[in-house]
This record gives structure tokens, C-alpha cells and sequence, in this order.
């Protein structure tokens, strides 16, 4: 039933005056040329603002990771340095990752290879590992990294035998969905079997990840990354693909489905109803593109559209929608489930988007109200070679400590920055990997950032070549 402006109009007083909570983000800025719904902070007993988060970064003598005092880091996976349990070497392209608490204070995490294309193309890619193919010519997949209490680190794989493993998101049953950004048929780029999906892969249980199955019902297209409502059992899915731009879905389960570790395999490729977010203005203006909205606390409502053809054999799914039918934005990014909704990520804003430039946008979803705010907006960044400032939000987490941590994959300098409750920003890590050389310099994003169960450890990841870190220090809420 589409969402009446009388009830939009209700809905959108409530959710103007913010989602924050304890333990999450209400409105959220960072400068440049940002604009924060809240700006309070605490402040000193002189009365002069504190500054957020942990203090400047420190240079890393080794090269690698800048941190604040009283932090550190430890690698916990490098591709073509560590090993498989197999002897293989950890497979590189580090993206999407979650933490899951395994038995006896082990941490398993569950790590994407965002490797696209044929295998011969990487020297690292996931390896065959028997029972765990889905399509022997592709090089992507996912790892499952267990880390013990003492310390000792194994690794296997997951899945194998899929294509750019970019993002995803973790199941209110422990496991985690891994997507494939990619929309390559059996044919092309050499691939033996059609892509564009997202699969389960189980860090608890080796044996229920063999005989991959791809979740059809999910839909084929750029996958970027996934959440499953835990109450009401929707998935929400972001797209990463431009010309034109990717959209926002929503998958509602049959009637009578219930999740559970192994269910989502056993879906009809046609199984429940796959939806495109379309969004309205507070006047029932249609909104094309959401770099139309440039202030945070913007509250659109959203109707959801049912996709024509989830599988998207003949025409791509973004582009089965005739003008005005549904709402596009470029680089739909990280997602993450908290406060009852989904943070998603728009990560920039440029010529390919009709409204106006950005460097990136955080919104908030409410499926209770059917609301989208605008929580963060980062303006565009006049100078990245230059420390202090962030653009290209990708993936994101919910801190227990309060506010988002979020990867940076923009230009120049690469960092992982947080945003506290009350709308300041703060960095938290900086990438000192140079990949290039003194004079042009050149930084790979960070991926997988994600706290461990117990919240004493943030994961990271850095892309290029391949690194998963471990960083632990004096965590508390950063005002």
C-alpha cells in the first residue's frame, strides 16, 4: 500500500527530530562544507569544546598504520604472506567483513576477496577448495578467519568459485551473506556460470557451505551489501552501479517462510517480492535521486516498487524502470542494521548525478515510519592529499561506544573515521601503506571494518594488497 501524504507528513515530524540512541548515530557531519543537524559537544571544565574522539594519529614506524596514542594493531591476515590451513596463501582483494563469537572465546570472522574476472587474472585468488565451488573459472569468494584467545590465527575458505566478493552483512542467525558486485552471465569474462548474486556462507558449520547455491529470490545485479530485518524478516539491499544509477531494494519473504541458518537456500528463484525504494518529498514530490537532498535531518518517505525481473537475463534490473518510477544514487555503499533500521551509504555524488556534489552521504531507513533520513554529508573534499578531512564513505559499523565508524574509499589519503551522537567527526586510523611512489603517492581504501563480539577489538581491512587488522586501545564513547 503506497504511503499517503497525511501519513507521511505525520511520520516525518517524528523522524525530523532525530534516531539517535545510546549506542548509535543521530545526526551526523564532517567538514568540509557538512551540515549537522545537532552540533553540541561536550565541553572542558573551562567551558571550551572537547574535541572528538582519541587525539591526533601517530606515525607508524613500520609503515602501516597511523594511530592514536595508546592504540595498536596487529595483522592478522596477509594475502601472500599467511596461509590457509591448506597451505594456499590467504587470497587477497580484503573486503566485506563480520565478526561472529565462536566457542570458548574464539572469534570467527568471515572475509570477502572482491576478485572479479577470471582466475589466471590474480596471483592470489580464493582458492578450489573441494565441495565449496560454485564456478571454477572465477577467482572471488569468501575466507572464514578464526582467531583464538591465545592468539593463534587459522584460516580456510568459505566459499569459492564466485566474483567480486564486495560487500554484505551478517544474519540475525549468525551467518553471513556475501555479495557479488558484478552482473557477468555465463560467457562473459570467461565465467562458466551467471553472477551477480548473493550467497550464505556458515563460519560456525564447514559442511553447510558446500554445494553453493546462489539466493535467486535476492535478485542478479551489483550487489553491494545486505541486512535482514530481524523482526520482520526483509532484506535490504544496496547497489553499486552507475549508467544509470543503482537503487535501494527491499525483498519481502512468501508468506509462511521463517529464517534460519541453511533456509535462504532452499528459496524459489521467484520467492517473495524484490522492490526498488521510490521517494517523496514532505509536498508528495517525486524525488529522482537522493544527491538532491543537501542538509541532514532531510526526511523523505518511500513506496516500494516491485522489480519486473529479478534475474535480469536480457536487461539489467536498474534500468527495467521507466523515468519517475523509482529513486536512483550513485555508489550505494555499506549498510548496517541498528535502532530498529538500516544505515546505508550513498558514497559520492558527481556529474553522474543530478542533484548536487558531495563526497558522500549516510541515511537512515525506518521501516516503521517507511522513512529515509539523511544523517551525515560530507562536502567535497578540495584537497585529499591533505590530512583532516574524509570522502568516499564505503563500508560502515554501528561503534559500541557510541556513533558510526566508518572506511574511507575516496582520494589521496585513506582513512577510518568515526562520527559521534551529537554530529562531530574524528579519525580514528590512517592507511601509511604507500603503494605508489614520494612523489605521487597512492593509498588503498579500507573494507571490513566491524567490532568483535565482545567490543574490545575493531577489524579492518586494507584492500591492496590484502590485510586484515586487529586494532584494540582505550576504547570509550568519543563524545
Amino acid at each position: 500500500m503506497p504511503l499517503s501524504r497525511r501519513d507521511f507528513t505525520a511520520r516525518t515530524v517524528i523522524a525530523g527530530a532525530g534516531v539517535a540512541l545510546t549506542g548509535t548515530v543521530g545526526a551526523l557531519a564532517t567538514a568540509p562544507g557538512a551540515l549537522a543537524a545537532d552540533d553540541s559537544t561536550r565541553r572542558d571544565e573551562h567551558g571550551r569544546p572537547c574535541e572528538p574522539g582519541y587525539g591526533p594519529l601517530l606515525a607508524d614506524p613500520a609503515g602501516l598504520l597511523a594511530l592514536p596514542a595508546g592504540f595498536s594493531y596487529r595483522v592478522i591476515t596477509h594475502s601472500g604472506v599467511t596461509t590457509l590451513d591448506s597451505g594456499e596463501s590467504t587470497p587477497s582483494n580484503h573486503d566485506g567483513t563480520a565478526a561472529f563469537e565462536g566457542h570458548r572465546g574464539v572469534t570467527l570472522l568471515v572475509n570477502n576477496h572482491e576478485l572479479k574476472g577470471k582466475r589466471a587474472d590474480w596471483a592470489h585468488p580464493v582458492p578450489l577448495t573441494e565441495g565449496l565451488v560454485y564456478d571454477p573459472a572465477a577467482a572471488g569468494g569468501c575466507t572464514v578467519v578464526e582467531v583464538r584467545r591465545g592468539g593463534e590465527v587459522a584460516e580456510w575458505v568459505g566459499i569459492a568459485g564466485t566474483s567480486t566478493n564486495c560487500a554484505g552483512g551478517a544474519t540475525p542467525w549468525d551467518t553471513w551473506l556475501t555479495c557479488e558486485e558484478t552482473e557477468d552471465l555465463a560467457g562473459k569474462n570467461g565465467m562458466t556460470k551467471d553472477h551477480g548474486y548473493v550467497f550464505e556462507v556458515d563460519p560456525h558449520d564447514r559442511r553447510a557451505n558446500r554445494d553453493p547455491k546462489p539466493v535467486k529470490a535476492f535478485g542478479r545485479y551489483a550487489h553491494e551489501a545486505v541486512v535482514i530485518d530481524p523482526r520482520h524478516g526483509h532484506a535490504y539491499l544496496t547497489e553499486d552501479a552507475s549508467g544509470p544509477n543503482g537503487l535501494l531494494y527491499r525483498w519481502t519473504p512468501p508468506s509462511g517462510f521463517r529464517h534460519g541458518r541453511g533456509k535462504l537456500r532452499t528459496l524459489a528463484a521467484d520467492a517473495g517480492v524484490l522492490a526498488a525504494a521510490k521517494c517523496f518529498d514532505s509536498a508528495g514530490r517525486f524525488v529522482d535521486d537522493l544527491s538532491r537532498a543537501t542538509k541532514t535531518g532531510t526526511v523523505y518517505g518511500v513506496d516500494w516498487v516491485t522489480v519486473p525481473d529479478r534475474d535480469a537475463r536480457t536487461v539489467p534490473v536498474r534500468k527495467q524502470f521507466g523515468e519517475g518510477a523509482v529513486t536512483r544514487a550513485r555508489k550505494l555503499e555499506g549498510m548496517w542494521w541498528a535502532d530498529g533500521g538500516t544505515y546505508f551509504v550513498s558514497s559520492y555524488a558527481r556529474e553522474e548525478s543530478p542533484g548536487a556534489a558531495h563526497d558522500g552521504q549516510v541515511w537512515f531507513y525506518d521501516p516503521k515510519r517507511r522513512t529515509i533520513r539523511l544523517t551525515v554529508v560530507l562536502g567535497v573534499n578540495a584537497d585529499p592529499a591533505q590530512d583532516g578531512s574524509f570522502d568516499g564513505p564505503d563500508n560502515i559499523t554501528v561503534s559500541p561506544y557510541g556513533g558510526l565508524v566508518i572506511a574511507e574509499d575516496g582520494s589521496g589519503l585513506q582513512h577510518l573515521f568515526g562520527a559521534t551522537e551529537s554530529g562531530r567527526t574524528y579519525p580514528l586510523a590512517r592507511n601509511e601503506l604507500n603503494m605508489g611512489t614520494a612523489e605521487e603517492p597512492e593509498y588503498s581504501e579500507f573494507t571490513g571494518v566491524c567490532f568483535s563480539p565482545d567490543g574490545r577489538t575493531l577489524f579492518a581491512n586494507i584492500q591492496d594488497p590484502g590485510i586484515m587488522l586487529a586494532i584494540t586501545g582505550p576504547w570509550r564513547r568519543a563524545h
